[in-house]
């Protein structure tokens, strides 16, 4: 399932519309296909150029046991696409401010590839990762991040093994 239209155009600026909505929903459907795990979150994430078209999707875990879903999603684009900097990343977890796995945690990659908005469900818990800052780290360098509460239910539901 994915929005089609030209209404699925992404918000913007602070203000989410109805296609922000179902990207979203979107990205909590994909965090249900991640293999699960004991020891890190199951996510989803979709990039969506201004326009309303899809650039990348992936979730936790696709392709490499150790990959996070914006990092699977931004490692399927040249790290020059210009879109990326008025494309939107919808993520069901707010992005990773600290990486044991890897070296970049996924805020860091998101601020280097130039997205300028981020739309997450669900705030990370302090389960792997005490004081996670990932929204913090975003908006100290200019990029908006909007949560939608509403669909932390549904981005939960996937971790649930973890609570």
């Amino acid at each position: 399932m994915s929005p089609t239209h030209a209404a699925d155009a992404p918000g913007t600026g602070r203000t989410p519309n109805t296609a922000d909505r179902d990207w979203l929903a979107l990205a909590c459907e994909l965090a249900a296909l991640c293999p699960p795990s004991t020891t890190a979150f199951s996510v989803g994430a979709v990039i969506v150029a201004a326009d309303g078209t899809e650039l990348a999707r992936a979730y936790s875990r696709e392709s490499n046991p150790h990959d996070h879903a914006e990092e699977g999603a931004l490692a399927k684009l040249p790290a020059d696409d210009a879109r990326l900097a008025t494309a939107t990343i919808y993520s069901s977890l707010e992005p990773c401010s600290q990486r044991a796995s890897r070296p970049l945690p996924c805020a860091q990659l998101i601020r280097d590839s130039g997205l300028r908005r981020v739309v997450t469900a669900w705030s990370e818990p302090d389960i792997f990762v005490a004081g996670a800052e990932g929204t913090e780290f975003l908006e100290e360098a200019d990029v908006t991040v909007i949560a939608l509460p509403e669909y932390a239910n549904a981005a939960q539901a996937p971790n649930l093994h973890l609570f």
